[in-house]
């Protein structure tokens, strides 16, 4: 499916000449001065519309009119009071979305200036943003997908020529921001059968030769092997689908400088192995690998961006199945780091793949280490499906994905990674257990990770509530955004 096409221009509302115009307007009981001009030429239609009340300008109100030869269609977007939220702005242009997309033109103008927002880069960036992934429809596995919306090219029309130059720059960030959002919620909607750990090789292997800045890299179940990755296999034991542990360089910058580094949990499918789950929403577990399609939607921005720093994307991908052959509980396996663990749940395997990763990842020397996994259910009882659970052994590193999670909307929470919590993982067969018992089952699972994590900073990111809705089903792209704004700040820091 081809994506929106964003451009910027300079000049007044009255004098454009667009198939559709959309005019964004706070709530009001008179024509705001700058559309004056704009009235004049539609013969006060406006000013007759607010005087009848048929239009007020409310949060998500949209009316759709005939317009004259210049604009044919006029859509007047409501943005409600003045003191609006940045989530008010992106439910109006969720609602907006919805009401272009029943529309036949190909082309639409948007007058950024209606938002009455000085900052146009923001508001580029939010429209860009919201728009782009509003377009997205799953349809790779339908027979008879629903159309796609005519619209392919969105004009962002700002009053001078500095707003242009800001708007068009925050602009083109944020599409390809959201273009690996929508790669994330692709990736993570396919079904188990299509998106194997072999499948998410071969989407990475796809990304290097798109770009001349990403090299992959893919290690298969003996070359693991050989480096003691015993954690990470104990997973992928009971399945006939090989693991894949999936290495992506991204080089911005001299190879000298020291990467940022991503670590993404690729559970393709989560049956819970010889723990088995429950079947009711097992079938959910398809977005058991909602980090992995993170770091890889992440990637893609940030190759887009030709962003000038040195990022090393780390993907272990399994498939968690009951067999013959599947790890059972109470065996004690060795990681890589050395450490021994006792398998008390094959459920928790998210961080048997994590933690052999995590190791995996000393050896690039990264300056941060951020891993993303759907990694507990006690998150989702904790944080709802609002916010992602952050945990961090730097408070400079989780300040830093906190703001760009606030900037962006992809907001986080940080949680204790207090050491009152590690003696719940005491194990008398092994260095540590792979759950610590039912309280505070996601702090738990974070002190798992960290015995992996001493020689850098480090955050983890628990997005098993904020990677997919139920109803309706479907995949977030979360938290794309999120990285993506701390890898470019990263960038402008650097």
């Amino acid at each position: 499916m081809a994506e929106l096409v964003f451009t910027t221009k300079s000049g007044s509302i009255a004098d454009q000449k667009t198939p559709c115009l959309i005019v964004p307007i706070g709530r009001t009981k008179k024509l705001p001065a700058r559309l004056t001009e704009l009235d004049e030429a539609l013969s006060q239609t406006l000013t007759r519309i607010l005087k009848q009340k048929d239009f007020s300008g409310n949060n998500k109100e949209v009316m759709v009119l005939s317009g004259n030869e210049r604009f044919p269609r006029i859509i007047l977007l409501g943005l409600g009071d003045t003191e609006r939220s940045p989530r008010d702005l992106r439910q109006c242009l969720s609602t907006l979305w919805g009401a272009l997309a029943k529309l036949s033109c190909s082309q639409a103008t948007i007058d950024l200036a209606g938002f009455e927002n000085s900052d146009f880069g923001d508001i580029a960036s939010m429209v860009t943003t919201e728009l782009t992934k509003a377009r997205y429809v799953y349809r790779t596995t339908l027979s008879k997908p629903k159309p796609v919306a005519s619209l392919k090219k969105i004009t962002l029309l700002v009053p001078s020529n500095s707003a242009q130059k800001a708007a068009k720059a925050a602009s083109r960030r944020a599409l390809a921001t959201a273009q690996g959002v929508n790669m994330a919620r692709e990736l993570a909607n396919l079904p188990g059968n299509i998106c194997t750990p072999s499948y998410l090789a071969e989407q990475a292997l796809q990304l290097a030769q798109e770009y001349p800045n990403l090299t992959t890299e893919v290690l298969t179940e003996k070359q693991m092997y050989k480096l003691g990755m015993h954690s990470l296999l104990s997973v992928s034991a009971g399945s006939a689908e090989e693991a894949k542990l999936i290495v992506i360089h991204y080089r911005g910058t001299s190879s000298a400088a020291q990467p940022y580094c991503l670590v993404g949990k690729g559970i393709t499918f989560d049956t819970g192995g010889i723990s088995l789950k429950p079947g009711a929403k097992m079938d959910e577990m398809k977005f058991d690998m909602g980090g992995a399609a993170s770091v890889l939607g992440t990637v893609k921005a940030i190759a887009e961006l030709g962003l000038e720093i040195n990022v090393v994307a780390i993907v272990a991908a399994a498939e968690n199945m009951p067999s013959g052959t599947a790890t059972k509980p109470g065996d004690v396996v060795t990681s890589m780091s050395g450490q021994t663990i006792e398998i008390l749940n094959t459920d928790a395997e998210g961080r048997l793949v994590l933690c052999d990763a995590l190791t995996y990842a000393e050896r690039f020397s990264p300056l941060t280490v951020v891993d993303i996994a759907t990694l507990t259910g006690a998150c989702v009882v904790a944080l709802g499906h609002h916010a992602t659970g952050l945990y961090a052994n730097n408070d400079a590193l989780a300040n830093a994905l906190l703001a760009a999670g606030e900037k962006t909307g992809d907001r986080a929470w940080r949680m204790p990674l207090w050491d009152e919590y590690q003696s719940q993982l005491d194990s008398p067969y092994a260095d540590i257990g792979n759950i610590g018992g039912p309280a505070a089952g996601s702090v738990t699972a974070a002190c798992f990770l960290s015995r992996f994590t001493k020689k850098y900073a480090w955050a983890h990111l628990d997005i098993a509530g904020s990677a997919w809705n139920s109803a309706p089903k479907g995949a977030t792209g979360r938290p794309v955004e999120l990285l993506t704004e701390y890898l470019v700040n990263a960038s402008l820091s650097a």
